[in-house]
């Protein structure tokens, strides 16, 4: 193991100038000994008072809550691929420096770091380890759901060296949540705070047990709030420059009230090692998971029913969109919440029970954390006006949603297309009423992704039969067209610039 030296890398100025205190991957400053004359500064910014701490007492809070948080080691069983031996770091075979059976090489798997193996599956012994906090004296742990993903037997180890037995009260993969419970009492707990009252720049402090160094402390910032991660559609990430590693996975992130507002769970890498990019989970959204695992045993989570995808500038131009905001629907499920609410492919959804939809994932978060059966009010863009719909949610335990991601199979957007209605044959095979397939393509719609094969449904959200169809809804639109291509199974709507 290659031990690196963290050296402070950010620069916090203090208007009263004074000591500086090294921190894990962070500098901060205190006010003390003043100097006499004190540089003159713009009148919007004050002073803080003589003798003030400009930075939080770290070393308080890790002293204070250092105790709540656990080790956990797991062991168990896990199908992997049938010649993956862990050793290999080259494309396709395995993380760098993470051994497969490791709970914690789900910790990089969504990060652009490639993974997997040939056909075949053989078991292979999980050992692993990862991070916990108690947050109630009887024993009630949270952590990470891959921590505990696969195990057989769990371990959980307080800072005062005692070794506990826990059971899994149950496990959430989709918002990554775990409830785990050891048999003790009058133990250490944390305070829990609103994730919803953090602010961007704000201090903020994780513990854990990265490479299985218990009780690790490192600091940093919130560097943004409700971030969307791919395959994680239900959870609005907080992302923060605090240093995690393998190991981190279920420890809390502390604000500088030392009150948990996250679990850590995630890092953005391209090495395998931390690069700046940590993610975890908000705390009011584990709290909801957390209360329904220990009342039921499991979680459950609402559904709409429809494959969405990002609006970006050029999709906006071809709905005629003020800006480039809302999820945009490319595909329904038949007889599914959405379908029996009146959705139809081409509409963008802009609201949710009055709360705007800025990014697809806003919708994916706000649908997730819903319930099974509740009432829902939408706001959608069709056809250039505003309609008001209402759905009644299903559940997403019958039927998984799918997010279309604008990337998947679908190049720089800018119409060169070769088109002919589709035989009634293979209107059947394509599951589609109508469409046009694409014999041949060039030009702008070859640089935007469509391929020879590919099945047009509608123009800017207007089914289409024919060429002449196509020809008028081409026509009505600007410097930029929204063709919904079936390619397999899968809608995506493709914008095409044509002017």
């Amino acid at each position: 193991m290659n031990i690196r030296t963290l050296t402070p890398t950010r620069l916090v100025i203090a208007l009263v100038a004074a000591g500086t205190i090294g921190g894990a991957g962070a500098t901060f400053v205190t006010s003390r000994h003043a100097p006499a004359a004190a540089p003159t500064v713009a009148s919007t910014i004050s002073l803080a008072p003589r003798g003030s701490v400009v930075a939080p007492d770290f070393a308080q809070i890790a002293q204070r809550y250092g105790a709540a948080v656990v080790n956990i080691s797991v062991s168990g069983l896990r199908q992997i691929a049938a010649d993956d031996d862990g050793a290999s770091a080259s494309p396709g075979r395995g993380l760098p420096g993470i051994d497969p059976n490791d709970p914690f090489f789900e910790f990089f798997k969504h990060f652009g770091v490639p993974y997997g193996g040939a056909p075949g599956q053989r078991e292979m012994p999980v050992l692993g380890q990862g991070s916990g906090f108690i947050v109630s004296p009887d024993g009630v742990i949270l952590t990470n759901a891959h921590v505990v993903r696969d195990a057989k037997s769990v371990t959980v180890k307080l800072t005062d060296r005692r070794e506990f037995q826990a059971k899994v009260l149950g496990s959430d993969p989709k918002t990554d949540v775990a409830v785990l419970k050891i048999n003790a009492s009058n133990l250490p707990t944390v305070p829990l705070g609103d994730a919803k009252d953090l602010k961007v720049g704000e201090w903020v402090l994780a513990i854990g047990s990265p490479f299985g160094f218990e009780n690790s402390v490192t600091v940093g910032v919130v560097s943004a709030k409700g971030r969307s991660l791919p395959e994680d559609s239900y959870v609005p990430f907080i992302q923060t420059d605090v240093a995690l590693n393998p190991g981190n996975s279920g420890g809390p992130l502390f604000n500088a009230r030392g009150e948990v507002v996250g679990i850590n769970s995630q890092i953005f890498s391209q090495t395998g090692g931390y690069q700046g990019l940590s993610f975890a989970i908000p705390i009011d959204l584990a709290t909801k998971v957390k209360d329904q695992i220990v009342a039921t045993g499991k979680a459950t989570h609402a559904r709409l029913g429809v494959v969405i995808q990002e609006v970006n500038q050029a999709l906006a131009d071809s709905f005629k969109l003020d800006k480039p905001e809302g999820a945009l629907v490319s595909n329904i499920e038949p007889g599914g919440p959405a379908d029996k609410a009146g959705l139809r492919p081409g509409d963008v959804i802009r609201k949710l029970n009055g709360q705007t939809i800025v990014a697809s994932g806003d919708l994916s978060t706000l649908i997730g954390q819903s319930k099974p059966g509740e009432q829902v009010s939408l706001e959608v863009w069709r056809q250039g006006k505003r309609e008001a719909l209402t759905a009644t949610l299903g559940d997403a335990s019958t039927k998984a949603a799918r997010v279309a991601k604008a990337d998947e199979g679908v190049g720089d957007f800018r119409l060169g297309l070769g088109l002919r209605p589709l035989e009634p044959q293979e209107q059947r095979e394509a599951g589609v009423e109508g469409g046009l397939i694409v014999e041949s393509v060039d030009g702008p719609a070859a640089a935007a992704g469509v391929q020879q094969g590919d099945v047009l449904t509608a123009v800017n959200g207007t089914p289409v039969k024919n060429v002449e169809q196509v020809r008028a809804a081409v026509g009505k639109s600007g410097k930029s067209v929204a063709l919904l291509i079936q390619r397999g199974a899968s809608k995506i709507f493709v914008p095409v610039r044509i002017g």
